[in-house]
């Protein structure tokens, strides 16, 4: 079985060493990361992870982490290209508070396993959160370097088959999941990547708070991040124009071929006003149609 098969249909893992790890401590760590992102961190129980947004003053997302108590300080874990513009912008909030930041990436290997199976197999009693890459049942283990390869090794004895960074891009993408630097950047809101787990309904004020309620109240979102299904074997190129009856009507950000469909699926950006019509649409310079298809599908 190849780490895409098993992603799908018990369990593989997948290396995750190259993402950004800060941490931070300090009293006032809950009340500053509450303040800079869009989930609930001040009641974030210790073990319990979150997905969260951060946001610039125009409500713009400019990256994105999953946020974890592990008891004597909090964890953010990012996008490896978000490592040192998110640790940059925690930093900059910092004025009188009890707040500091380290950065661990380098201390940490980070260890996902992915698929069905994944949460009954409790390697070892290292950190872990049930985060996922691919949308399937997951835990992320944080193993220090010095221990990685024999928990690599344990790995081995279990059974569980290493997943391509590949193999787990087609299974993310086949599972309706954005990932920032791909399907996210600061060219977009919030509330148009269809991400609602991100951002908490009830929490208090934070940057970038007051447009998130504005498009909340006002619905006023032109265009959403849309999981898609192509006729065909042919993969458009991230930026591929969507057009319905003769007009631009959006963009392919991710697609792959997937076996289990025998077609491309992809994640793109439709207007609203066709995704509620329910019109048709194509990729611009080919009849391959294109359909959209609800996620986890």
């Amino acid at each position: 079985m190849n780490g895409y098969q098993a992603l799908r249909e018990s369990a593989a893992w997948i290396d995750l060493s190259d993402r950004g790890k800060i941490l931070v401590t300090g009293e006032d760590r809950a009340r500053l990361l509450h303040a800079l992102s869009t989930n609930d961190i001040q009641n974030l129980g210790p073990g319990e992870t979150v997905y969260a947004f951060f946001l610039n003053e125009k409500g713009r997302v400019i990256g994105d982490a999953y946020i974890s108590n592990f008891g004597e300080g909090l964890w953010v874990d990012t996008e490896p290209e978000l490592r040192e513009s998110l640790f940059s912008h925690l930093e900059r909030y910092i004025i009188a508070d009890d707040v500091t930041l380290t950065d661990i990436s380098h201390q940490y290997a980070l260890i996902a396993i992915e698929g069905p199976n994944a949460r009954a197999m409790q390697v070892s009693q290292q950190p872990v959160t049930n985060a996922s890459t691919t949308g399937q049942p997951a835990i992320r283990a944080f193993v220090p370097l010095a221990e990685r390869e024999a928990y690599l090794a344990r790995l081995a004895q279990l059974g569980i088959p290493q997943a391509s960074k590949e193999e787990s891009r087609v299974v993310r993408i086949e599972n309706g999941v954005p990932r920032y630097g791909d399907d996210i950047s600061d060219r977009y809101l919030a509330a148009e990547t269809q991400v609602a787990h991100a951002v908490h309904p009830n929490k208090g004020c934070y940057l970038g708070q007051e447009i998130v309620e504005r498009v909340r109240s006002q619905g006023q979102v032109h265009r959403l991040l849309t999981p898609l299904r192509i006729s065909g074997t042919d993969v458009p190129a991230p930026g591929t124009r969507l057009h319905s009856d003769g007009r631009e009507v959006g963009e392919i950000t991710s697609a792959v071929y997937s076996p289990a469909f025998a077609e491309v699926v992809a994640l793109g950006y439709v207007r609203r006003e066709v995704l509620d019509r329910g019109v048709p649409i194509t990729l611009a310079g080919a009849e391959a149609p294109v359909t959209v298809r609800p996620a986890h599908s």
